[in-house]
């Protein structure tokens, strides 16, 4: 415990994480998920017309088909039991993939992507860190198809990891570890835990129809990068665009719709299922002065108007107080898993 709050410390001293710039455009609630089954929405993707969503954990290979007033259609059910699914995407040809990757006690030997299709069928496909047991909830497909798992760290650094080869099923396929992504607090109030901490973890992972703009979620904002000629990777490296998703329960879930919305939702029954329009252009190339091109978020970070979140001082005493309580909430959620 004396360790993870020291790194704490030192994290807010050296103020971790890239320049970011805040977006203007505020999430409107598009419906509320009254329906009982969709208690613990962890995963999210669109074709423009529905959603598609999947619950934390689970029994069976399920994704519940969701009409835009957050009804549920139709359900898929596969029969491959997950061990604990936290996030779903979807490849260009229309096959369900859902992240088991979860591990609060960090103790599995392989976790597994569960592809699904729309009649069914279900293979697993496990995989193997290359340095030991994470915790995942994010999950996001380049252009290609190819897998990318973004790991869930209470001080903001998220591992990134691919697979080595082509998956196999069942496998296992040796994953790599390809990058990081350094987030750092903010204000944006919401969450299980303190912001200090609920703002900087991972939660969800999304990319949009034609690949060009990827978006990663913590319980309480989202961040838009864009992706120059299918480099996934690369685009991690550019400063990305936040939004502000303040007030949800427990925020994991997020997509991005073929016309460039952004959809988020919670766990909890009762809870809204937000958008927030014209999300993709926030980080779609723009030509600058030199006749060359930069993202939004570049320009806006170029002329000082980025935002970091929180300043040092106050983000230390949070992340103190909010460690354990992460760490608590971690332990909570893993008394429900198998």
């Amino acid at each position: 415990m004396r360790a993870l709050v020291t790194a704490a410390i030192v994290a807010g001293l050296l103020g971790w994480g890239p320049a970011v710039a805040s977006a203007q455009p505020k999430a409107a609630d598009a419906c509320v998920t009254a329906d009982k089954r969709l208690g613990e929405l962890s995963g999210l993707v669109s074709d423009g017309k529905r959603w598609y969503a999947v619950n934390d954990g689970g029994t069976k290979s399920t994704v519940y088909v969701l009409t835009k007033d957050c009804k549920v259609e139709k359900v898929i059910n596969g029969p491959t039991d997950p061990f604990d699914v936290e996030d779903l995407a979807r490849s260009a040809d229309g096959t369900f993939w859902l992240a088991d990757t979860g591990d609060n006690d960090k103790k599995r030997e392989t976790v597994a992507l569960i592809s699904l299709t729309a009649d069914g069928k279900t293979k697993i496909h496990r995989l193997t860190y290359p340095d030991g047991a994470h915790d995942t909830e994010a999950l996001v497909l380049d252009r290609s198809g190819t897998p990318y798992l973004l790991t869930k760290n209470p001080f903001g650094r998220a591992d990134i990891y691919r697979p080595t080869a082509a998956i196999a099923s069942p496998g296992p396929t040796k994953l790599e570890k390809v990058g990081t992504v350094q987030l750092t607090s903010t204000d944006t109030q919401g969450g299980p835990v303190n912001p200090a901490i609920g703002s900087v973890v991972v939660t969800g992972a999304a990319s949009n129809q034609d690949g060009t703009v990827v978006a990663l979620r913590t319980y309480t904002d989202a961040y838009l990068y864009p992706v120059r000629d299918g480099d996934l990777l690369g685009a991690f490296k550019a400063t990305p665009v936040r939004v502000p998703l303040p007030n949800e329960k427990q925020g994991e879930a997020i997509a991005l719709e073929p016309d460039g919305t952004l959809v988020s939702a919670s766990e909890g029954v009762g809870q809204p299922v937000r958008t927030v329009t014209g999300a993709a252009a926030l980080v779609a190339p723009k030509p600058d002065s030199a006749g060359g091109s930069q993202s939004s978020g570049q320009a806006a970070a170029a002329s000082g108007s980025g935002d970091s979140g929180l300043s040092t001082l106050p983000a230390i005493g949070f992340t103190v107080v909010a460690v354990g309580g992460i760490l608590l909430y971690m332990h909570r959620r893993s008394a429900k898993r198998r």
